[in-house]
């Protein structure tokens, strides 16, 4: 069950702006979190090629991310070592952000 939205370059333009995709070569700093993710953010992976974006905590209040977690919890739950994983296409992604 993903949304649906549509999804063109400027949705593309504008997701990017508000969240950051990383690739997985990825280094923690010295308390054991990935260097490269900012205070106040967190990471999620996306879509079947688990791609991985960093996302602001602010994005916890957006109704549409909240619901990509509801789905995350149905198909995964949130007990696992995988880290949190959103079961949608990545471009329905990138639209609850635009």
């Amino acid at each position: 069950m993903g949304l649906r939205r549509s999804h063109n370059k400027q949705t593309q333009a504008i997701a990017d702006k508000r969240i950051s995709k990383k690739g997985s070569n990825i280094e923690d700093d010295d308390n054991g979190y990935p260097a490269d993710v900012p205070r106040g953010h967190f990471v999620v992976y996306v879509g079947e090629r688990r791609s991985r974006y960093i996302i602001p905590i602010s994005c916890l209040h957006d109704i549409g991310f909240q619901i990509l977690l509801r789905q995350a919890e149905e198909e995964f739950g949130f007990n696992h070592d995988m880290g949190l994983t959103i079961p949608c296409l990545e471009q329905d992604f990138l639209s609850v952000f635009s």
